[in-house]
């Protein structure tokens, strides 16, 4: 077993990409992925929209926090998200994209409206398009996974087909009287996988399992990704959910802001999370009961102060 987190390619073969990310996702619950096939420039649009809706007023910015919403849609404001355990919020806001719906789709029971800011006219056009370009990759991420798995290349294709995935627009600011909070305290991702964008910068850790904090910092462009809860669930464990964080920087860091995009690639909100039966054996007993998608999202949301 190498002791390092993987950096691979989605350009590799697919059964070295699948024997990489099922050694580092079993280990460490984290790879590095590059050639990920998310258009720069689009990247490059996003982070600029990010960084200038950050910089609206306060007041502004209110506008668009839905009351009651759980956090799923819009904004939602500086220290609001709480780690579970945790009595202190994270410093950091957000923003939050999800899936576009047709008119009567049964699923918009789950995963209301999108809302935009008037404020910046390219906005929708910008986060629908790089949702899109996530989703892909998702789905070939995904397929690696399976293989590793045993199961068919295809086989999560229908489990995320218009899954309740979510593209999140962080920003963290300038450090200031802290108070024992940290930028994002010591966590577990509620989703399937995690591709995130904009890690580059130090603050990001994941905790092994012998108990060490390990910086994850991939190169400019490249994704970090890691193994969300409903994963860990459906693999008994075998793929593992990290604990992870992003620390408060010291020095000249602290006095500026940082930004990042996650991707949390949820299941569609009607898939049952059953152990799979390849992951389950007399040194692996079953630890988990049958449990809807949107449940589980729905007493995580509850842990985390995004909805009562």
């Amino acid at each position: 077993m190498t002791d390092t987190i993987a950096h691979v390619s989605l350009t590799q073969p697919v059964d070295t990409l699948a024997q990489e990310l099922g050694r580092s996702f079993s280990e460490f619950g984290f790879a590095v992925i590059s050639d990920h096939g998310i258009d720069q420039d689009l990247i490059a649009r996003a982070e600029r929209l990010s960084r200038e809706f950050f910089a609206l007023s306060e007041d502004t910015k209110r506008a668009y926090f839905i009351q009651n919403g759980g956090g799923a849609r819009g904004y939602t404001p500086y220290r609001t998200e709480k780690a579970v355990g945790y009595d202190t919020t994270d410093l950091k806001e957000f923003w939050h994209v999800g899936r576009t719906l047709p008119d009567g789709d049964p699923l918009a029971e789950f995963m209301p409206a999108n809302v935009w800011p008037d404020e910046l006219p390219e906005f929708r056009e910008v986060y629908e398009a790089l949702y899109a370009e996530f989703d892909k990759a998702g789905l070939k991420i995904l397929s690696a996974i399976a293989i590793h798995l045993g199961l068919a290349p295809d086989w999560f294709d229908a489990t995320v087909d218009q899954g309740n995935s979510v593209l999140r627009l962080l920003h963290y600011p300038p450090v200031e009287n802290a108070e024992g909070a940290v930028r994002a305290a010591p966590h577990g991702d509620i989703n399937t996988i995690t591709l995130l964008l904009g890690a580059e910068e130090a603050g990001l850790e994941l905790l092994s399992q012998q108990g060490e904090w390990i910086p994850v910092s991939p190169p400019p462009g490249a994704l970090a990704v890691n193994i969300g809860d409903m994963l860990s669930r459906l693999t008994n464990d075998k793929l593992r959910s990290t604990i992870h964080r992003v620390v408060n920087p010291k020095g000249a860091a602290s006095r500026r802001s940082r930004f990042s995009m996650p991707f949390f690639l949820h299941f569609r909100p009607d898939f049952v999370i059953e152990t799979l039966p390849q992951c389950v054996d007399a040194e692996h007993p079953d630890q988990y009961e049958p449990l809807s998608s949107h449940d589980f999202l729905m007493q995580r949301l509850r842990e985390i102060n995004l909805t009562k």
